[in-house]
């Protein structure tokens, strides 16, 4: 929601659309899927809205998508998610599996070992997502020595046999998909139960600057997260976006990629909008095909074939401050892939990277 703000602000600044401001009208779902089509349905029958941007979790998105596309509406979503999915009436502006758990996979097999235990909280993007990873890890040839699910509110005591399946079974990598303030929870369990995240680590995709934000260093430093945007990426457009943010926000917020995706979609949108002269869905689609923007993490498209969005991929590791570094950057844009049919963990990220520059490219 802060990164939405940031880009409305920045869109009015420079003169809103179609020479009129934006004007947000939230509400929160609390993470909660009963909660969110309610929410839904109350944005586009008592507000008249058209457009919304927002979900975290998957749960959320599938229940919200079933009221959106029965209203005709449009959903700009800005998290990673298990793939696997299409809907004209979606933009998905998160990374999909070919974006960041195939480099994930990749990177892990090649440096860390084959040996993969996974940990995930249990609902539906943390089921999808283990498998969507056990065949890539399968693929490379690779083992998954166990799957383990705790509550999605867990609590400490419930990663004590995790904890007993990891020394058990000594994986090379311990696959993440533990969400919200459970991250914390299993990462400090982890630092007490002696693992060295240098040659066992966490390997995640969940696992942010917010989440890294709730531990301590010492549990955060040397595990591993791959996405297109990392706090620190330290390139122009990133720092720029990033002391915005913290200006308008505070120092000590966490910046992450599902922020960096909230943000870039709405001035994606802006520019459809813009360019389409009205907020009908059908033609803000058609728009949005038809531009690119340059985003904090590089230059962003939509895919007109699956509603997915062109990324760049990076896997970093946490170093001794709890911040991430960047430790493999091929730097190329990739073609989504949500089905993950394109591509497989020993194959060239660059293999279907590339992507056209457009004329109404902003």
């Amino acid at each position: 929601m802060n990164a939405s703000r940031l880009a409305i602000d920045e869109i009015n600044q420079a003169g809103g659309i179609l020479g009129l401001p934006i004007e947000a009208i939230v509400g929160d779902s609390a993470s909660n899927p009963h909660r969110a089509r309610i929410v839904a349905e109350q944005m586009i029958l008592r507000h008249g809205l058209r457009l919304l941007f927002g979900c975290y979790m998957s749960s959320t998105r599938k229940a919200v998508l079933p009221v959106i596309e029965a209203h005709r509406g449009l959903l700009f979503y800005p998290t990673l998610y298990e793939g696997f999915e299409y809907s004209d009436r979606c933009i998905y502006t998160g990374a999909a599996p070919n974006q960041n758990a195939l480099q994930l996979a990749r990177f892990l097999l090649e440096r860390q070992g084959s040996r993969v235990l996974m940990v995930g909280s249990d609902y539906v993007f943390p089921h999808e997502s283990n498998r969507v990873m056990a065949d890539l890890v399968e693929q490379g040839l690779g083992k998954i020595v166990g799957e383990f699910y705790v509550p999605l509110h867990a609590e400490s005591s419930d990663f004590d046999h995790v904890i007993a399946e990891i020394r058990r079974t000594e994986p090379d990598v311990v696959f993440s998909t533990v969400v919200g303030h459970a991250t914390a929870l299993f990462y400090e369990a982890y630092r007490r139960a002696g693992f060295d995240p240098y040659r066992q680590p966490i390997a995640s995709l969940t696992t942010s600057e917010a989440e890294v934000a709730a531990m301590t260093p010492e549990a955060a430093e040397g595990h591993i997260t791959a996405a297109p945007f990392f706090e620190r990426l330290g390139t122009p457009a990133a720092d720029r976006f990033v002391a915005s943010y913290k200006a308008r926000f505070g120092p000590d917020a966490p910046v992450t990629a599902s922020a960096e995706a909230a943000y870039f979609q709405m001035h994606l949108a802006a520019l459809a909008l813009q360019h389409a002269g009205t907020d009908r869905p059908d033609q803000v689609i058609a728009s949005l095909h038809d531009i690119e923007f340059a985003a904090p993490q590089g230059r962003v498209r939509i895919d007109p074939g699956n509603n997915h969005c062109f990324l760049w991929p990076r896997v970093a590791r946490l170093n001794a401050y709890g911040r991430f570094q960047v430790v493999w950057d091929p730097g190329v844009r990739l073609k989504p892939d949500p089905y993950c049919i394109l591509q497989r963990p020993g194959e060239s990220p660059g293999v279907v990277a590339a992507a056209p520059y457009h004329p109404f490219a902003q």
